[in-house]
């Protein structure tokens, strides 16, 4: 134990955690050191590249804040958080997919009644989302529709300071027959923040930061696992680069021209406006 070296080390830091009594503990340490070790071995960094790894992660940790959790950004910039999603969320077949939850959710949002409008104020192209909830073969009635989104520059409400309240968020429940149905305005693609560390490593590899337009819904009702995912716009530029890797193609739907007339409320429009339809299929819990 006192003449250690690049081949007995690893070892050794692992045998110090045979007396760890929690033994789900024991596996993540040892395989921790197992893995880091090697990634040691494979780059063989020098000291210099250790300590700019060292003030690296020293920096993220000092870009955290009760707003802001760059370790989470890092994870999602490197794919492990969609990694983490895909292995706890193996969904059977025909229920809808998961993906990354996201920053900008917020407790409390507005609870508002079917057919209202998410988004007041708000310039934009005018968007009517409708579908259904399902689960174990038949719609679900009273289940509740979170979903939350930028708007057509890319911002969410939180990142706005011209905004009083909550904006282009609310909670739903669906009705009797499994529908929901609300007015907002057509999203928009849109930056991660990219003026920290994690931003300094996109730049560095030569990656940009933009997330594709989307939706984020988080479904639930009792007996069901809840679903957290988005809807992700047919067309946009960054479906294919996502910065945190979140888009699935069973999640990318057509938000559909649709020309001056009425909406499916009976609203009369007086421009074009955009249509989602899209159906949610929950996982038995």
């Amino acid at each position: 134990m006192r003449d250690l070296n690049e081949n007995t080390i690893t070892q050794a830091v692992i045998e110090r955690f045979a007396l760890t009594p929690d033994e789900r503990l024991k596996q993540i340490m040892t395989s921790l050191v197992e893995h880091l070790h090697a990634f040691v071995r494979d780059i063989e960094p020098t000291f210099s590249e250790w300590e700019q790894a060292i003030q690296y992660l020293t920096r993220t940790g000092q870009m955290c804040s009760p707003v802001r959790q760059e370790f989470i950004l890092l994870s999602d910039a490197l794919g492990v958080s969609m990694l983490v999603d895909s292995i706890v969320n193996r969904m059977p077949e025909g229920a809808t997919e998961t993906t990354v939850f996201g920053p900008f959710f917020v407790v409390g949002a507005p609870k508002l009644a079917l057919g209202a409008n998410v988004s007041p104020g708000m310039e934009g192209e005018k968007l009517w989302v409708e579908g259904t909830v399902s689960g174990n073969g038949y719609r679900i009635a009273d289940a509740v529709v979170d979903v939350w989104h930028s708007d057509a520059e890319g911002f969410y409400d939180v990142q706005r300071d011209d905004l009083s309240g909550p904006n282009m968020r609310a909670q739903f429940r669906t009705d009797m027959d499994g529908r929901f149905f609300f007015w907002t305005v057509q999203p928009h693609f849109y930056p991660i923040p990219y003026d920290g560390p994690v931003g300094d490593m996109l730049q560095a590899t030569k990656r940009h930061p933009f997330r594709p337009a989307h939706i984020h819904f988080m479904i639930s009702a009792p007996g069901f696992t809840t679903l957290v995912t988005h809807v992700f716009v047919e067309g946009d530029p960054y479906l294919d680069s996502d910065a945190v890797f979140g888009v699935k193609q069973s999640l990318i739907s057509s938000f559909t021209h649709e020309v001056a007339g009425p909406a499916p409320d009976g609203t009369e429009i007086g421009a074009s406006w955009r249509k989602l339809q899209y159906d949610f299929v929950l996982r038995k819990t």
